[in-house]
């Protein structure tokens, strides 16, 4: 004999009702009532039920038909159980320390509307975990929220850009790409984009972008580089006037752990050892940041960097 499972009330199957409908465009009665283990008579009333709730579900008969969840601004927020609960408040908790402009305002308020809905008991949890939160104001650079919308829905529509742009050196120029992926980092978001002006790929930030605007010419996707590793290398190293490769005596793993990703890309080594490549607008902040390192390591070029870490070697015993 198995073991019986527990009655599920009417709104535990609503809400498994309302989850299937959100899973794929159309379902047929019969399908919805396999799933949910009830007849499709009970279908229709708990179609009937989110109907009542202001959820827009659609109904076709005939071959092909079935229900389907329509979409307008009249369809309410979705419940939520309590993990996802919890986990939306320190979302947007975090989010209210953000990067996008305008982004923080939206969160508290989203922030305020969900304590008003929540269960006492969740009610006194989101509150425990936001009292136990400290945020550390950094130097996190704010994007404008609606270039960034406009770039992610281009990305998603193939459509080709157009914006202003203001390079590391201030130089600016008009520039139009292909876009592609956007990539954060924590502290800045960037633009991996193909550059039709220069016929390659390119990292933007998003922070130097002005006045951007979508063209309604689509393009065909290229073979590209993987978006995040490419925005690595190219924050990291490309672009600097001095490149440092250095072998670090200890494993990739460890090395990705302690040094920032937006610092330097780490290369794994056969035995034991991985190649530490990064950029830098002088070889004495170069040297400087490499004498940091907590690991024996081995300068493997630039010449030039082995000389200046040896005169940073002799100021530094000079000081003792």
């Amino acid at each position: 004999m198995g073991v019986s499972r527990p009655a599920e009330s009417t709104t535990e199957r609503v809400l498994r009702l309302l989850a299937l409908l959100q899973s794929r465009p159309v379902w047929t009665g019969p399908e919805l009532a396999e799933r949910l283990g009830v007849t499709t008579r009970s279908i229709r009333r708990d179609v009937e039920r989110l109907r009542s709730l202001g959820y827009p579900v659609n109904a076709a008969q005939g071959v092909g038909g079935g229900y389907q969840l329509g979409a307008g601004k009249a369809l309410p927020p979705l419940l939520l159980d309590d993990e996802e609960a919890i986990a939306t408040a320190v979302s947007l908790r975090l989010a209210a320390m953000g990067t996008v402009a305008g982004a923080s305002e939206a969160a508290v308020r989203t922030l305020t509307k969900l304590d008003q809905v929540l269960p006492a008991r969740l009610r006194a949890e989101v509150r425990a975990l936001h009292e136990a939160i400290a945020m550390v104001a950094g130097t996190a650079i704010e994007v404008d929220a609606d270039a960034l919308m406009a770039l992610a829905r281009a990305c998603r529509d193939r459509l080709r850009v157009e914006f202003a742009y203001r390079d590391r050196a201030g130089a600016e120029s008009v520039r139009r790409a292909e876009p592609y992926h956007l990539v954060a980092t924590g502290r800045r978001w960037y633009l991996m984009a193909y550059d039709l002006d220069r016929d390659d790929w390119r990292t933007f930030r998003l922070d130097r972008l002005a006045a951007v605007r979508t063209t309604t010419f689509r393009f065909t996707r290229r073979d590209h580089p993987a978006p995040a590793e490419f925005v690595q290398q190219a924050i990291s190293s490309a672009g600097y006037p001095h490149v440092a490769r250095v072998r670090l005596h200890v494993d990739g793993a460890t090395a990705r752990e302690r040094v920032p990703a937006t610092v330097a890309t780490i290369e794994d080594g056969a035995d034991g050892t991985c190649v530490m490549v990064s950029g830098g607008g002088s070889l004495g902040y170069l040297a400087m940041e490499i004498a940091l390192l907590e690991w024996e390591y081995e300068v493997i070029e630039p010449a030039e960097l082995r000389e200046e870490m040896r005169r940073l070697g002799e100021r530094l015993v000079a000081t003792l």
